[in-house]
């Protein structure tokens, strides 16, 4: 996977690469410059970082890493928040990107960011994720290499309050459904109707509603039918659906497993394979990066054997999402993870 959200102390990371949010002058800070520092060996990390001199903020240098499970350290400065009016973002936005560049002259094939900026210096939590993303999803377009974005913590992960607020309301309001379901299910044991309640909690257009009972009906045709016809009018795969939607996308292979935070191997082995069955997060993931609506996402996934559940987190994520036109992969696992769900893309 070329994106990943974890949770640990960067320190412990293990990646060709750590950055470091590093004081601009040549000696331990605070919070995570002063682990860095502890860990890699401060002795041997201050006399190379001497030899470097003052940093200025959104700049970066490289040293070694010494003691850590790393080969470089990349130290750069964060801007210090004043109001947002004094570039910060900008200065913030090069962090990144300054570091990504000395990654790959380096040659490397993983780094791994702290949320920079977020501690001692106040930059607000939720437009230093955004920067953090918004440069590091520019990058993997262009660049195959592993970036790790690295929490230490829960307080310092924050989406905004109103998309936060808005998917809270969403998925209480599906919880509120599901339990007066329960209602339901005892006072009518029409299995279909229960089924198009099912699907009306997750905001399902009237034809998906009726596609259980389509399916019903498909079935009793099809028992007149031999085992060996049966298997003749069976539609695509998930693999030939897959790569016809990417044909009518107008996007090139490439464009597409980067957007869906797909690596390279694995999309070159599901082109081999007219057989290939995908996990739920990839078969979404390839969704996302098509842009498919609602329909066309169940569609593509029910190739797969993968149906959506009014009672998963997961589920309700990704179709907030869906209907509300978010489609950047990034966004997404950054809302997957602080929800405490698996992230997009294998």
């Amino acid at each position: 996977m070329p994106f990943q959200i974890i949770r640990n102390d960067i320190t412990k990371v293990k990646a060709d690469i750590i950055v470091n949010t590093a004081n601009p002058q040549p000696k331990a800070g605070s919070g995570t410059d002063r682990a860095v520092y502890k860990a890699a060996g401060s002795d041997a990390l201050l006399a190379e970082r001497r030899k470097i001199g003052n940093i200025m903020p959104g700049q970066a240098a490289v040293t070694p890493a010494f003691d850590l499970p790393a080969k470089y350290i990349i130290h750069t400065v964060g801007p210090a928040w004043i109001d947002g009016n004094h570039g910060e973002r900008d200065i913030l936005h090069s962090c990144y990107e300054k570091s990504l560049v000395i990654a790959e002259k380096l040659s490397a094939h993983s780094i791994a960011f702290p949320l920079i900026a977020t501690g001692a210096y106040g930059f607000p939590k939720d437009e230093a994720l955004s920067i953090a993303l918004n440069a590091i999803s520019r990058f993997l377009l262009y660049h195959d290499m592993k970036v790790i974005l690295v929490v230490f913590d829960s307080k310092a992960f924050e989406l905004s309050g109103k998309l936060v607020g808005d998917i809270d309301e969403y998925i209480d309001e599906h919880n509120v459904s599901l339990l007066r379901e329960e209602e339901y299910s005892g006072r009518y044991r029409n299995t279909g109707y229960i089924r198009r309640r099912e699907a009306e909690r997750l905001e399902y257009p009237e034809h998906i509603r009726e596609s259980a009972d389509e399916a019903i009906a498909a079935s009793a045709i099809r028992e007149n039918k031999s085992l060996d016809q049966i298997l003749d009018d069976a539609g695509d795969s998930f693999q030939q659906r897959l790569f016809k939607l990417i044909d009518a996308s107008g996007m090139d292979d490439v464009t597409v497993y980067k957007k869906a935070n797909i690596d390279r191997k694995v999309f070159s082995s599901i082109r081999c394979k007219v057989d290939y069955t995908p996990k739920k997060k990839t078969a979404v993931a390839f969704a996302i990066a098509l842009k498919l609506d609602l329909p066309a996402m169940l569609d593509l996934l029910s190739r797969a054997g993968i149906a959506f559940s009014p009672s998963s987190k997961f589920d309700l994520i990704i179709t907030y999402c869906v209907n509300n036109g978010i489609y950047d992969i990034f966004e997404i696992n950054a809302i997957l993870f602080k929800y405490g769900q698996p992230i997009l893309g294998e």
